[in-house]
């Protein structure tokens, strides 16, 4: 066996060493943004600091204090079928990422031959006065290895492209559970909102129709017209009308959280509910510059614009030679006699592959790739900048819900006053029965808005702790090492679904990745 000299030695491995080091793709650094020490909107919701930011301390429906709410939170992960067709999105993701790391191994193989060849008769260039054909048995053994050094960190950065892809992906999951969980409160609310409306609705029919009872006992007395009865009826009748639409709306809302947490709408139902339970939370919102951190939507972009960073080095490295190492042995014989060295084949090789000209083709997907990455650095930018609007929208939001409760609370207390002092007028015949009707009507309204404001001040509340991650935050990610779904060496059982758990890991990999 040839052996080199040690300073030839020490070259060649340290030329092995710096090839292997030559990483192409541009140091990545995400954008920096001068960002606000502040929030400008103003709201419920304060500012928080690192001891007192309870949406990281539990789930955040909890805050609303609702238990029926809890229950169907904690259902929807677990049943909602889109949620479960992201998860497997994930999955997916993982192993691809898998696939590009299984490039950095040798690839390894066994192959077996028996076979038994006869010669035909109109064989090219046979002499047909030959009646003899040739017959050969064939057994043949081998095991054959190639192997791709990665110079360039063309499979590296094809692997770190997967993996950033994967972790964009779980990213994507948390943002739709989220939005799905934001969704079911919403609809929840939408509900139980109803629910007040009917119970308001109820107890004015149940006055309407006294009063239609007072109108009708006027009329027989022949101290009122029946222009008063008609009126009466006609309010009456279009309350009940109102009311009617009211139940719809809430089978309908009753529908969509049955929808949600995966069961079939004509077999779910919701139980009343007379009293309002639900409390609208004062939740902090953090400082400006976590919310970078805490929205998994960013964190899609990101990670997006981190694999386009690495795509950049994988086309960088089409620029450069694509070296294999083969090399293959084994035993070949007519018979059987396979474990006899004079029966033994092998060949060792190297090959190397260098573009010359191609038409422009490995600048152009160089360029594309730039390109690619400029794309998803300016999404970036543009989920930054949405992800600030929606909070300041939610805090302005909430400010004006809060001075639109106040002033409708006062504005309910005053109709009921007048509509109290309307029908006692009537009763003594010092007013007609046109201003009992408007004085009821201001009062049914005046309530009706107290309840849909109620609903819309949780439903901001929801909303903004959507727009503030609702408790998520980078450190749930799983690391680039952490999505590999399993080891090459580990024995697995291929024939198994991955079933994925409540982050959208397969239960099989989940300790593997960082929570």
């Amino acid at each position: 066996m040839m052996r080199l000299p040690p300073p030839y030695t020490a070259a060649l491995t340290a030329l092995w060493m710096g090839l292997s080091g030559c990483d192409l793709a541009p140091s990545y650094d995400p954008p920096q943004y001068l960002l606000p020490a502040d929030w400008r909107g103003q709201g419920l919701f304060s500012v928080a600091t690192p001891s007192d930011d309870v949406l990281s301390r539990g789930p955040w429906w909890e805050l609303f204090g609702d238990p029926l709410l809890n229950q169907l939170e904690r259902q929807l992960p677990g049943e909602n079928p889109s949620l479960a067709a992201m998860y497997e999105q994930y999955v997916q993701a993982r192993d691809a990422a898998a696939i590009a790391r299984s490039g950095l191994y040798p690839q390894l193989s066994i192959n077996g031959l028996s076979s038994y060849e006869k010669e035909s008769r109109n064989a090219p260039f046979k002499n047909p006065q030959i009646n003899q054909f040739a017959t050969a048995p064939n057994n043949l053994i081998e095991a054959a290895a190639a192997w791709q050094p990665d110079f360039w960190d063309r499979i590296r950065n094809t692997e770190r492209q997967q993996a950033r892809l994967a972790q964009s992906t779980a990213a994507l999951v948390a943002s739709a559970r989220l939005s799905l969980q934001v969704q079911l409160a919403d609809a929840y609310f939408t509900l139980r909102g109803l629910e007040i409306q009917d119970s308001i609705y109820r107890k004015a029919v149940a006055n309407y129709q006294k009063s239609v009872q007072v109108t009708q006992l006027r009329l027989r007395g022949a101290i009122a017209s029946g222009l008063d009865v008609a009126r009466a009826q006609a309010q009456l009748g279009s309350t009940q009308a109102l009311q009617s639409a009211t139940l719809a709306s809430r089978a309908v809302q009753e529908h969509a959280i049955a929808v949600l947490i995966g069961v079939n709408p004509s077999t779910f139902s919701l139980p009343t509910q007379e009293e309002d339970t639900l409390v609208n939370p004062a939740v902090p919102t953090g400082v400006p510059s976590q919310l970078l951190e805490r929205r998994p939507d960013i964190a899609v972009a990101e990670r997006q614009m981190a694999a386009a960073n690495a795509a950049i080095g994988i086309t960088r490295a089409a620029f450069y030679p694509n070296i294999t190492i083969s090399a293959t042995g084994g035993f070949q014989d007519t018979g059987f006699n396979l474990a006899s060295l004079p029966n033994s084949l092998w060949s060792v090789g190297a090959s190397a592959v260098l573009p010359l000209f191609e038409g422009g083709l490995r600048r152009a997907e160089l360029q594309q790739s730039w390109s690619q990455y400029a794309q998803n650095r300016d999404n970036y930018r543009g989920t930054v900048l949405g992800a600030f609007q929606q909070v300041e929208d939610g805090l302005t939001l909430q400010s004006s819900l809060e001075s639109q409760t106040q002033s409708q609370q006062q504005a309910l207390k005053a109709a009921d006053r007048a509509m109290n002092l309307t029908q006692l007028l009537y009763v003594g015949g010092l007013v007609t029965y046109l201003d009992v009707v408007v004085a009821q009507e201001t009062a049914l309204l005046a309530a009706i808005a107290v309840a849909q404001v109620k609903t819309s001040q949780l439903q901001a509340s929801a909303n903004l702790i959507l727009a503030v991650g609702g408790g998520w935050s980078t450190a749930d990610l799983p690391t680039e090492r952490g999505v590999l779904p399993f080891n090459p060496l580990d024995v697995i059982h291929f024939d198994r679904q991955p079933r994925p758990d409540g982050t959208g890991q397969s239960v099989s990999a989940a300790s593997e990745s960082a929570q």
